[in-house]
């Protein structure tokens, strides 16, 4: 006998193309090309710089300017051997007159640089100027070291050398001229030039 349950199947339009399994290239399947993943055009998920989920958030600008003068490493001999450390000297400044700076040892050199500059923003100096130029002629010694500082006229520029040419940068003098005597060493010719800069401050409070 012949099995009549079987349904019989449905005819296709003469001309009609069989459907086939699996995503559609161009229809409205899971495999579309065009709508899925980042688009070139900064709008879709993988965007650059400038769309919608930028990076908004700004740079702070430091208040101060900031460099190592001397990075040097430096041995001390205990009972239990010898112990080496860093020691970094910081100069900083924000070039309006206000400069400052900075020794300090540390057992790496990023906390070394980290602690001679919180010591640099607790010894700021705030430069007498007088038109464009120091008030007086001074000088000062530190140890071997001793640092002359003379007015300039304008147009003159920085005239320095070495370390000090960097302290008097940061400080922002327009015109100055400058003569290192003595010592060769960095950090007697930055304290020096700092012990200069404190007698400009006390001479210009006095005289007001």
């Amino acid at each position: 006998m012949t099995d009549t349950s079987t349904q019989p199947t449905k005819q296709q339009a003469p001309g009609a193309v069989a459907p086939q399994n699996g995503p559609r290239q161009g229809g409205m399947g899971g495999g579309r090309q065009g709508q899925g993943g980042p688009r070139r055009d900064g709008q879709g998920g993988g965007r650059r710089d400038g769309g919608r989920g930028g990076n908004r958030e700004e740079r702070e600008v430091p208040e101060f300017d900031q460099t190592i003068v001397e990075l040097a490493r430096v041995t001390r001999v205990t009972k239990g051997g010898k112990r080496m450390r860093f020691r970094a000297t910081v100069v900083i400044g924000d070039r309006k007159l206000r400069v400052g700076f900075g020794v300090a040892k540390a057992g790496d050199v990023q906390a070394a640089v980290n602690k001679a500059v919180r010591q640099a923003k607790k010894r700021l100096i705030r430069v007498p100027l007088v038109k464009d130029t120091i008030p007086y002629e001074v000088d000062a010694k530190f140890g071997a070291a001793i640092v002359k500082l003379m007015p300039a006229p304008k147009g003159s520029g920085v005239i320095a050398g070495g370390s000090l040419r960097t302290v008097l940068e940061f400080a922002g003098i327009p015109n100055i001229s400058s003569k290192i005597l003595g010592s060769k060493s960095k950090i007697n010719n930055i304290k020096a030039a700092f012990n200069a800069l404190e007698q400009l401050t006390r001479l210009q409070r006095s005289k007001n």
